[in-house]
């Protein structure tokens, strides 16, 4: 049996294997084993069978060969043959699409020539003439033989001449498929960008524009991935592809912005600004005033404002395609006879400023404005004196705030124009027209801004923005004039922030921003000082705002040499406020300032880094920790809140800088918290003061910032040890906070510390003998810190910390407080981070879960009533840092658990449980759906004020009841609608405002619950 006889009967029960055939045969020619005239002769019978399934096939098994073959295996000969073979099977409609896929094949063929495409192409016009009464799939397949033609043998086929032209058009005509029209209106772009298309200008666009406009909306489920944005991309390309459209297109685009369909309004507004910018000058300036006429409307009349937009932007095309080639302004240009009824229109509008279409006539001259420096020269001229003697003549502030707008609008279009200070672009030929009137608008800006009333917020708003334009346009304002727009800013920030104008200020600190970007040495020079000089010595006994003062430094401190003068300002305005005795909350804010600004930059990079630490961290440590040292006084930095910025602003610092350097300042902390930091200052000693060992917290935040490959100094179980037992005896709790961080640290970024167990760790805390309830209570802490390093890096060893903590949840005295420290174990930490290095395993939430849960589920089971609810608070502790996708495989397990926590009466516990059933609801409503009862009953429970529930539960608890319809089936809800409906009206009198909203929205959800259909 012939290969040819096998893929006849294979072909349909299994086409990998008759591709196989086929392989095999194109390795045979390849080969020499087999001649492919020898292989057509083996097919003669099939080829003219009265079955046209039959002769198909065989169509398709010479089709598949041919694809196998690499692209030099047939002689030009046999292309020729072949390619002969095929065209005169064009007629045969029964295998179309099999002889179009041969085609496609042949012409891949390295000696497939250029009369080859030819005489395909020339077939497929004369003999597929009815392709649109072939399926789908054919014509696709037609359709892209025509278009590999058009990619490989271009130049060929554009000697067709007409030919080509009046072909493919008639070819494709009538087409409908999406996939098809994406290639066919890519041809067609092509055609009519290469081919001399004059003679057939008409029958071009008329086979494109009578898609225009494209309503085509894509089936759900679309596996092509085809939009109507696609399509109307591509047939956009078309019609804008050649000037000889213009005649054409435009009135049927004008005439479709008639249209009462948003959509199709814009697809013309789009097509037309393409159209505009592909077409000739020429060609333009035919239909300009035509197209201004139609185009005003969407912005006069807009119903959408993105229908005026897309008008604006079609406006502009038109004046930047009248542009070209100008150098000047020409009164008898193009551009010019475009310009001149338009600006004549707009001011006529604009006299009065305050009317409706004044707003659009100012965005229209702004676009326009845009177009190019000759346009921009043309607009000026023509509008900025006539709105200067109109706002003259005006005193009403709603119609000056208004031409203000319009003369912002301008503003902007010249910086588009003419760009910003610091801009690398070359500046246009044409001089600025606005340089004729600067004098002027400085004055009317500045005196809007600082002259009027300052209840008239929104009026200097404008006035403000203005002003900032023109700071920052390129050339226009003097230094000095520069300075005095910082200065008016200044006062704005300083002086009116403290009467309630806070837009008005927000304004003035983002423009001093800006100009500090193009201008810092206007910053550094004006404003700083200015605001330096605002900033009291002393918060004793003065009631000032400075907060306010040091919010406007914090945003305008980002640029490197301003941050460079604010810190050795603020450096010493600390120091001034230090020596004074200043409450701890001004040195606070003078620091989280400081911190703010390094928080926004990147520091790796930073060339000052070096400097920022000597400044910001050794100094400030020093201060620290001297006066405790030399004579066991305390000042302000000494303060919790204090040090504990200080720490943040040192780990910034700290953590950016390279190993080598760290490895410095780990000797330099060790000195000075060591026994070498003297006599009077031992703050690990186990009887420090207070206010030494607040330091701790400074050098937790230090010691976060170490990577992990540099070695510390200190003997590592004796530190760890003490560290230890000093948490066990602390009260204060930040100090405590601060060892436990540290021991957390110390376990989890260097491996050597903590290799003991959970035992000895609990014996060495508490001793063997019966210890105080307290030291036990201490002692689990620290554990539970130890734990979570170890939880964090995914040790061994933390598996037996966790264990031997979950055994005492089920002691009577200890095991609520136990429940309760679960959460620390995967709780975010700031210093426990990666960005601070620390070890972070990708899953250490999914093992401690997958450990825990069994555990807690069969502790549950064997406890007593008093016992159970340990169980229950730890799971909720754990799974409130746990991801959904992690918890959705247990809802077996956890559910029943999920459902008693919400009958406790710990409002942590339910907030946190309510907030796992939510998730549930959405990600797995039929785990719900069997529990519906229960869940109801709970939540509905939760969302009142009885039983203790604060506003975050009764809130999360309408949430997710809100959640259930829609989530489970109609006919497992409605049992339960009028129990919901009339439990939530009591609901909707709760006395917080958003648990109310909450309430309303929920109850209506379950009103308009339909029936299940009776079918």
């Amino acid at each position: 049996m012939s290969d040819a006889q096998r893929f006849l009967l294979t072909i349909d029960g299994n086409q990998q294997e008759a591709i196989k055939l086929a392989e095999e045969s194109a390795k045979r020619i390849e080969s020499k084993e087999l001649k492919f005239v020898e292989l057509v002769q083996s097919l003669g019978e099939y080829l003219t069978d009265d079955d046209t399934t039959v002769r198909a096939k065989a169509v398709a098994y010479l089709t598949a060969v041919l694809g196998a073959l690499s692209p030099k295996s047939l002689t030009r000969q046999q292309i020729t043959v072949i390619r002969q073979f095929l065209c005169d099977r064009i007629e045969d409609e029964s295998g179309l699409k099999e002889t179009a896929q041969g085609l496609v094949a042949l012409q891949r063929m390295s000696r497939f020539s250029g009369d080859d495409a030819v005489q395909v192409a020339t077939t497929l016009f004369t003999r597929a003439q009815d392709l649109q009464r072939h399926p789908q799939g054919t014509r696709f397949v037609v359709i892209t033989l025509l278009d590999a033609l058009l990619s490989d043998q271009r130049d060929a086929l554009k000697g067709m001449g007409g030919d080509f032209v009046i072909g493919i058009t008639n070819l494709v005509s009538g087409e409908k498929d999406p996939r098809n029209l994406m290639i066919i209106f890519s041809m067609l772009r092509v055609v009519i960008v290469e081919w001399d298309v004059v003679k057939y200008t008409e029958t071009l666009f008329d086979a494109v524009s009578c898609y225009f406009p494209i309503t085509f909306r894509p089936p759900p489920g679309d596996p092509f991935g085809i939009t109507a944005q696609d399509l109307k991309a591509r047939l956009r390309d078309c019609i804008a592809a050649s000037p000889y459209f213009a005649s054409h297109a435009f009135p049927v685009l004008i005439d479709k912005l008639d249209s009462t369909s948003p959509s199709v309004k814009k697809d013309a507004l789009q097509t037309i600004a393409a159209c505009v910018a592909n077409y000739s000058p020429t060609a333009i300036s035919t239909h300009s005033t035509q197209l201004w006429d139609s185009l005003k409307f969407e912005v006069f009349n807009a119903q959408e404002d993105d229908l005026a937009v897309e008008a604006l932007i079609a406006i502009r095309a038109i004046a930047v395609k009248l542009s070209f080639g100008l150098t000047s302004t020409a009164p008898q240009s193009s551009l010019a006879r475009f310009l001149r009824p338009i600006t004549t229109e707009c001011n006529e509008r604009l006299r009065e400023p305050q009317q409706k279409q004044a707003r659009p006539s100012g965005q229209v001259l702004g676009s326009l404005a845009t177009a190019s420096p000759v346009a921009f020269d043309s607009v000026i001229k023509a509008v900025v004196a006539p709105l200067l003697t109109i706002y003259q003549d005006t005193d009403g502030i709603g119609k000056q705030r208004a031409l203000l707008e319009v003369l912002g609008q301008l503003f902007e279009s010249a910086l588009t124009v003419y760009g910003f200070w610091g801009s690398m672009e070359v500046l246009p030929k044409v001089e600025n027209p606005l340089d004729a009137f600067k004098d002027g608008l400085f004055e009317i800006f500045c005196g809007a801004l600082m002259g009027t009333s300052k209840e008239e917020v929104s009026f200097r708003i404008v006035a403000l923005r203005g002003l900032l334009r023109l700071a920052k346009l390129r050339g226009f304002l003097a230094e000095h004039e520069i300075g005095m727009v910082v200065q008016h800013f200044d006062e704005i920030v300083l002086e009116e922030g403290l009467d309630g104008k806070v837009g008005l200020r927000e304004e003035a600190v983002r423009a001093l921003l800006e100009i500090s970007k193009i201008k810092s040495n206007l910053i550094m020079d004006i404003t700083i000082p200015a605001f330096m000089a605002k900033l009291p010595d002393s918060d004793t006994g003065v009631v000032i705002n400075y907060i306010g003062t040091l919010e406007g430094l914090a945003k305008l401190g980002v640029e490197r040499e301003i941050f460079e003068v604010l810190m050795r300002r603020l450096l010493n305005k600390l120091d001034i406020v230090l020596h004074n005795n200043s409450s701890p909350a001004y040195p606070k804010a003078i620091l989280s300032t400081l911190h703010y600004v390094l928080s926004l930059r990147s520091l790796e990079d930073d060339p000052n880094l070096q400097v920022y630490y000597d400044r910001l961290v050794s100094s400030l440590l020093r201060k620290v920790v001297l006066p405790l040292q030399e004579t066991g006084n305390t000042t302000a930095l000494n303060d919790e809140g204090v040090l504990e910025v200080i720490g943040r602003l040192a780990n910034l610092i700290v953590r950016s800088l390279d190993a080598n350097r760290q490895g410095s300042v780990v000797s330099e902390v060790f000195n000075v918290y060591s026994s070498q930091g003297g006599e009077r200052f031992n703050p690990l000693a186990a009887d420090a003061p207070p206010e030494q060992r607040r330091t701790v917290i400074l050098s937790s935040f230090l010691l976060a910032g170490i990577r992990r490959e540099i070695s510390l100094p200190w003997n590592e179980s004796p530190l760890l040890e003490d560290l230890m037992n000093i948490a066990s005896y602390e009260n204060t709790a930040s100090s405590r906070h601060a060892i436990l961080r540290t021991i957390s640290l110390l376990v989890n970024k260097w491996p050597s510390y903590g290799q003991f167990g959970p035992t000895d760790a609990f014996t060495r805390l508490v001793g063997t003998e019966s210890p105080p309830e307290d030291l036990i209570n201490s002692g689990l802490r620290v554990l539970f810190w130890l734990n979570k390093a170890l939880v964090l890096r995914t040790s061994p060893l933390s598996t037996d910390y966790t264990s031997f903590l979950l055994d005492y949840l089920k002691d009577s005295k200890h095991g609520r407080q136990t429940a309760r420290a679960f959460s620390i174990l995967l709780a975010d930490d700031e210093l426990l981070s990666k960005p601070n290095y620390a070890t972070i395993r990708l899953l250490h939430k999914q093992r401690l879960f997958t450990y825990c849960l069994p555990k807690i589920a069969e502790g549950f089971q064997v406890a007593n009533t008093a016992i159970k609810p340990n169980y229950l608070i730890a799971l909720s502790s754990i799974l409130r840092h746990i991801p959904s996708a992690v918890i959705m495989p247990s809802l077996d397990t956890l559910l029943p658990l999920l459902l008693q926590s919400l009958d406790l009466d710990d409002p942590d516990v339910k907030a946190a449980t309510i907030d796992t059933l939510s998730v549930t609801v959405t990600e797995s409503p039929h785990a719900i759906a069997s529990h519906v009862s229960s869940v109801i009953a709970r939540l509905l429970s939760a969302a009142h004020p009885t039983g203790g529930n604060p506003p975050r539960v009764r809130q999360s608890a309408l949430r997710c009841l809100h959640l259930l319809p829609g989530a489970i089936k109609n006919e497992t809800l409605l049992p339960f609608k009028q129990q919901v409906v009339r439990n939530l009206t009591s609901v909707l009198d709760d006395p917080k405002r958003h648990v109310r909203k909450e309430a309303v929205d929920c109850r209506a959800k379950w009103l308009i619950m339909d029936e299940p259909d009776e079918d």
